[in-house]
């Protein structure tokens, strides 16, 4: 909402053209056109990331679960990512290391 109120102040209180503004912004001249064009009470749209499908999504509680209990030992005792690999291997895990 603050670059949308930036916006507006340049082009009406320092009569900056929407060109200029869309250089220094940034954003294309048609946003900023749009968003010039626009009453008070627009919002500035927001990207929603669309959650995908994960091959860890089902171990992720058995890998935080291990993670905390490796913090907890000292350092020399811990596990290494190949060995939480293997684990979540056992427990039916079918992607890959990398």
């Amino acid at each position: 909402m603050e670059l949308l109120g930036k916006i507006r102040r340049m082009h009406v209180r320092y009569k900056i053209s929407q060109r200029a503004i869309a250089k220094r912004t940034g954003l294309s001249r048609n946003t900023v056109h749009k968003w010039l064009q626009t009453s008070q009470e627009f919002e500035v749209p927001q990207y929603v990331r669309v959650k995908g499908f994960s091959k860890l999504g089902p171990f992720t509680v058995d890998l935080e679960q291990a993670l905390k209990a490796e913090a907890l030992r000292p350092k020399q005792n811990r596990r290494t990512v190949c060995a939480l690999f293997a684990q979540i291997k056992a427990s039916g895990y079918v992607g890959g290391y990398t």
